[in-house]
């Protein structure tokens, strides 16, 4: 086996909750072109002239309610896997995050303090579904401070791993306890992207719309970074694998940002109409993260569960990610030692 270190790769957090740090952290998460994708000079006109400015106070309140004594819960469990994997493996393993801290120079330098004769590096992007902006900047980004500071080892990348048995099975059994009460609906959230970054990751060059039906991508070569299949494809898997009916759950996608279309249906405007349905007993889970994060304890445990309550919902459970669940721990082994 090769002289190889480990990168496990995560989103990233506000190094505090402070005004100014968010408006560091959002500013280098927006101006990415890979999340807002416009042309920079609009880019810069809309992150730094507006949204910045008028969300940043907004975002620290956010990030108050959920901050730990040890800081960023996102920050804190990714660095709880690390040391968790770390136990299952015999290769060095280090954290990065895509945007803040710890900044990926200082894990490649890390790896190589620990290995001078480091031969190739297996990076863990964190995110079990292909979306230019999760995926794939996690990916590039890596890939660009690799060529730049001329590492003599190899890079490789764990792909995808939205339909991979062993994620499969470590999200199913991570929700199994929270199904054994009685419940009207199981709501899959996940996080949201512009239509658009459909049509731009389609390798296809489809000039059909390719959002127009219930179900998406029969091209194989289109699956391979089509978010809406993979996302549908997750969904049906954990539902086969405990035994649900189709009737018993849907999807939603959170976290628009913008007034641009975004995948429908959204999180926030589903949650308050469900009770009107006669969903008065909801369950949600975000398979979209692996991690807990702002996402899912502010947005949706804190908020969404205000919102569906407020409107006449009865009883409403969060399930939370995998987080440092074994299996979880074990698929990513699992995950790690299938790259060649």
């Amino acid at each position: 086996m090769a002289k190889r270190g480990i990168i496990l790769m995560n989103l990233g957090s506000p190094d505090s909750t402070s005004v100014k740090d968010l408006k560091k952290y959002l500013t280098e998460f927006l101006m990415d072109e890979r999340v807002i994708d416009k042309p920079f000079w609009l880019r810069t006109l809309l992150v730094r002239g507006i949204i910045v400015p008028f969300r940043a106070a907004k975002s620290a309140e956010a990030y108050q309610k959920i901050w730990t004594k040890d800081g960023s819960p996102l920050v804190v469990i990714t660095k709880n896997l690390q040391k968790a994997l770390q136990v299952k493996m015999p290769e060095n393993i280090e954290v990065a995050m895509r945007y803040g801290n710890p900044a990926p120079t200082t894990a490649y330098e890390n790896l190589l303090q620990q290995n001078p004769d480091l031969e190739e590096v297996i990076l863990v992007p964190l995110y079990p579904h292909y979306a230019m902006s999760s995926y794939e900047t996690a990916v590039e980004y890596m890939k660009e401070i690799h060529a730049k500071n001329h590492y003599s080892f190899q890079l490789k990348t764990v792909p995808p791993f939205y339909n991979h048995p062993a994620y499969i099975n470590a999200l199913a059994e991570n929700m199994r306890p929270h199904l054994q009460n009685d419940f009207d609906q199981l709501l899959f959230s996940y996080h949201g992207i512009p239509e658009r970054h459909i049509y731009k990751t389609d390798k296809t060059n489809s000039k059909h719309d390719l959002l127009s039906t219930e179900n998406c991508c029969e091209n194989p070569e289109a699956q391979a970074t089509c978010y809406r299949y993979q996302v549908m494809q997750t969904s049906k898997l954990v539902a086969e694998k405990l035994g649900l009916k189709k009737s018993q759950w849907q999807i939603s996608y959170q976290s628009r940002l913008g007034r641009d279309p975004w995948l429908q249906p959204n999180t926030q405007e589903r949650l308050p109409k469900m009770p009107n349905e006669g969903i008065k007993k909801l369950v949600v889970v975000c398979p979209s993260f692996v991690s807990d994060c702002l996402e899912t304890l502010e947005e949706i445990d804190m908020r969404g569960r205000e919102d569906f309550l407020a409107s006449g919902g009865e009883s409403y459970e969060y399930i939370p990610c995998m987080n440092t669940n074994e299996l979880w721990v074990n698929a990513l082994v699992e995950l790690i030692n299938e790259i060649q």
